[in-house]
């Protein structure tokens, strides 16, 4: 008997001990997952926060794009702007520059023109005029670009007395051309080529000023002789094939002389000291 009772004492014990340890288990499942819910709440919070910070990134870069887009779009048209103002002076000088000189070569009969075209504005073709401000224009705005690109910008007498200087001494070779009286066209042409140079050295003194005249005399006096050649018009006592001699040194001292009024409108009228 009491080996029985003693057996039924251990079973009641034992089914209380695993009662027990069922009540305890639920228990401790629920603190597990109540300790992994607050850890994945606590993580989700850092995570949020992060991608407000990128949101708030991603659109700080996009306004700063859109800002220096439209800053550089507001700096190219500033510089189109620039650019087409230039082009207008230069070719509004070159047209003039035209008129003028070719006026002066017609009336001292150094060039013929057909019969009908005598009775055009001021005694000259009409195609003269467009044309020369078309060169005067590239010209004008080639030099600046030279000189940046080379990177020797050009520091020579910048300054618009300089320019109209350069302008006078361009006008009175051109006078001289068709006033001065020689023996023979060879001594006129390296007269007329020395006071070129002269022109060169005393309101420029560049290389690229200097490639870019004879660049300049070579292709216009080109131009020129086709010109002649297919009747165009044609020169009196020609003696360079088909044209005067002293012909290249014009052209020449015309390219330094809008190279130079392209140069100080590239500067936007600033006056500096010149560099003697």
């Amino acid at each position: 008997m009491n080996r029985r009772r003693g057996f039924c004492l251990e079973l009641t014990l034992k089914t209380s001990g695993d009662q027990a340890l069922k009540c305890q288990m639920p228990r401790l499942e629920e603190h597990c997952w109540s300790c992994s819910t607050s850890s994945k709440t606590e993580t989700k919070h850092p995570s949020s926060g992060a991608n407000w910070l990128a949101s708030r990134a991603e659109e700080m870069m996009s306004i700063i794009t859109s800002v220096l887009s439209s800053a550089y779009i507001s700096l190219q048209d500033v510089r189109t702007a620039n650019l087409i103002r230039r082009g207008v002076v230069l070719f509004t000088v070159g047209v003039f520059l035209a008129l003028v000189l070719n006026l002066l070569q017609i009336q001292r009969n150094v060039t013929l023109f057909p019969e009908e075209v005598m009775t055009t504005l001021f005694s000259s073709a009409w195609w003269i005029p467009p044309c020369c401000g078309t060169g005067a224009a590239v010209i004008g705005l080639l030099y600046p670009c030279l000189d940046s690109h080379l990177g020797e910008p050009h520091k020579f007498k910048r300054e618009w007395a300089s320019v109209m200087r350069c302008i006078a001494v361009f006008v009175g070779i051109n006078h001289a051309s068709v006033k001065l009286d020689f023996d023979n066209n060879v001594q006129l042409s390296l007269t007329l080529a020395a006071l070129s140079l002269g022109l060169w050295w005393t309101f420029d003194r560049s290389r690229s000023g200097f490639g870019l005249g004879i660049t300049t005399a070579f292709l216009a006096t080109v131009i020129t002789q086709l010109l002649v050649y297919n009747g165009v018009y044609q020169y009196t006592s020609p003696d360079f094939l088909y044209v005067r001699s002293w012909l290249p040194c014009i052209f020449f001292s015309g390219g330094v002389t809008v190279g130079n009024i392209g140069r100080q409108l590239a500067m936007g009228g600033v006056e500096k000291p010149h560099m003697d």
